[in-house]
């Protein structure tokens, strides 16, 4: 069928067709041009009666195919379909069984045919998985995972996959490998109500909450608001301990926010009724409205000295100042917060004193910028998030932490977590996700031995949480930009999923080195895959649109070339299937 080459452009050969007949079958399909022992790979890429339009791909050198044209066909060479044992050093190993190998899914071309990756090459580097709604993201992704413990002589028993699953859809697809000897799944929910007793609520410790964390957790846009949540981690530490000097140290920034509102220069109706709203809501057994203060023959309460005379003077407020200042003279000092046991109400409690300790309290723009904080987490403190840091137990560090997340009720391991994410909104999974991702990090890179505990977080509807946030102006960086840039030499590895790519983190998708994608349609969600790797062409593009459900172009690192793969159905399979209108309609 394949005859003399006739012309070579750019990297398009034209070869002639001996049949003179259109064969559509073959479109796609790869050939060899063989000559003194030199094999250059191309694809079919059209024909009529006449020429064969072979695009050219790579070249193969003994056992190794290279991607990328250096060499062109000499006009001796000659055309012929690839062979078996060729086609496998493109489309990879058919020996999907052997554990350092992945299925991947079945060639859409060739019948019988697997395409598989190398584990190394795919999971030791972040991925990601795209395609429209409906076109078989989820059960490609299950799949996936499915295919790691199904399709392997050796159990990967030391793997730690995090799924964060915002819709619930993994918890059929992980029952049958729960099933498996020595492989378990846990799974996590943000159920409150749940009687599962084999699922746990996901908690997680308000004592491990940072300035970053509490910034992302409170919804903080100004990075000037960072030092009121410093010194609120500062003052829960001081405030939590009820040592002597700490609770001196509380009477100090009592006494001395009084202070600054008596100096306010505010009339004595204003100051009394601002000093009595202040201690009503803070106050010690030393300091408050019925403290007694002591004077030559004569005793009042601080409420009595606040009381104004006919002049519309208070009377007594020199002896409120004197008795203020014995509480001023303790300085600043520091705890630590290790082993430090504390909850969100504690947090709220040394929040608001750290509003009086900065002097918020007098200025009403300031003070209307930080009550927000206070605000946001009066919030969560009267709502069913709360329920998400209510960590019930003795202290517990945070490598131990991550740790016990992948040992079940009955301390095996298990190998997969599943964090169902449904039961909350977008904004509170995003902040959940962000904060886990920020622990996994820290945990990461603080192993003696790098990478001996790698993570695969894989993030379920991407693009509503791996976003181009402010994180980076308020608190410096944003955690998911920073592990793909930094993480996949500590073993944390990302796959994110995803059916707007354009509304990725542009950082994030920039690291990603392997892509499965299946049908998209948006021109910006092509314009960005068409960037996001060198290997890809526009032939490749437009296979995109017409994929049908179930089949992606796969490429990358870990591809020789994009390949045309059908993703095998899932066993069982993920709850996202499209509602049955017949069945709710008609039955």
């Amino acid at each position: 069928m394949f005859g003399k080459i006739i012309d070579v452009t750019d990297k398009i050969v034209k070869v002639e067709n001996k049949s003179n007949k259109i064969q559509a079958n073959i479109i796609n399909f790869h050939v060899v041009f063989e000559n003194n022992g030199i094999k250059i790979v191309g694809e079919i890429i059209g024909m009529d009666e006449k020429l064969i339009d072979i695009l050219l791909i790579g070249e193969l050198q003994g056992t190794i195919f290279i991607s990328g044209i250096i060499r062109y066909p000499s006009v001796e060479s000659v055309c012929r379909i690839i062979y078996k044992e060729e086609l496998e050093l493109i489309i990879g190993s058919q020996d999907y069984m052997d554990s350092s190998n992945l299925l991947i899914g079945s060639s859409s071309l060739y019948n019988g045919y697997k395409v598989t990756a190398k584990i190394n090459d795919f999971l030791s580097q972040h991925f990601a998985i795209i395609g429209n709604s409906g076109c078989g993201k989820s059960c490609g992704v299950a799949s996936l995972i499915q295919n790691m413990f199904y399709y392997n002589k050796t159990m990967p028993k030391n793997a730690h996959l995090v799924i964060f699953d915002v819709y619930g859809e993994y918890h059929t697809a992980l029952a049958k490998i729960n099933n498996i000897p020595a492989i378990n799944v846990k799974y996590f929910t943000t159920d409150t109500e749940i009687q599962d007793t084999m699922t746990q609520v996901v908690s997680i410790p308000a004592y491990f909450l940072e300035v970053d964390d509490l910034a992302i957790l409170l919804n903080v846009n100004d990075h000037t608001l960072l030092p009121i949540l410093e010194k609120t981690l500062q003052y829960v530490a001081i405030f939590n301990g009820n040592s002597d000097k700490a609770l001196k140290y509380k009477n100090s920034i009592i006494a001395k926010s009084i202070l600054d509102i008596i100096s306010s220069g505010k009339s004595s109706n204003q100051l009394g009724d601002q000093i009595i709203s202040t201690l009503n809501k803070f106050h010690t057994e030393q300091l408050n409205l019925e403290s007694p203060i002591v004077q030559p023959g004569y005793t009042r309460t601080l409420k009595q000295c606040l009381n104004i005379d006919a002049n519309g003077k208070m009377g007594a407020l020199q002896f409120l100042i004197d008795f203020l200042n014995k509480f001023t003279t303790i300085e600043a000092f520091d705890v630590s917060r290790q082993n430090l046991v504390y909850t969100l109400e504690d947090l709220y409690d040394a929040l608001e004193f750290a509003l009086m300790s900065e002097g918020m309290l007098n200025n009403a723009l300031l003070f209307e910028k930080a009550n927000d904080l206070q605000v946001r987490l009066h919030s969560i403190l009267n709502s069913n998030e709360r329920k998400y840091f209510e960590y019930t137990g003795p202290y517990i560090e945070r490598e131990q932490y991550v740790k016990n997340m992948f040992l079940t009720q009955t301390n095996e391991f298990a190998q997969i977590l599943n964090m169902n994410f449904n039961y909350i909104d977008d904004r509170f999974a995003k902040v959940l996700t962000k904060i886990y991702m920020k622990l996994f990090f820290n945990f990461a890179t603080s192993l003696k031995v790098r990478a001996s505990f790698p993570i695969h977080a894989i993030v379920e509807e991407a693009h509503r949480y791996v976003q181009q946030d402010n994180d980076t102006n308020v608190i410096g960086y944003n955690i998911f930009d920073r592990i793909t840039k930094e993480g996949r030499k500590y073993g944390l590895i990302m796959g994110f999923i995803t059916q707007r790519p354009s509304e990725l983190s542009t950082t994030c998708l920039s690291q990603c080195s392997n892509f499965i994608v299946f049908r998209i349609f948006h021109p910006e969600d092509l314009k960005i895959v068409t960037s996001i790797s060198s290997n890809i062409s526009m032939q490749d593009i437009e296979k995109l649109k017409t994929l049908r459900p179930g089949n992606a172009l796969a490429f990358g690192s870990a591809f020789r070339i994009p390949l045309l793969t059908k993703l095998n159905l899932p066993d069982p399979m993920p709850a996202s299937t499209n509602v049955n209108l017949e069945s709710c309609w008609y039955n």
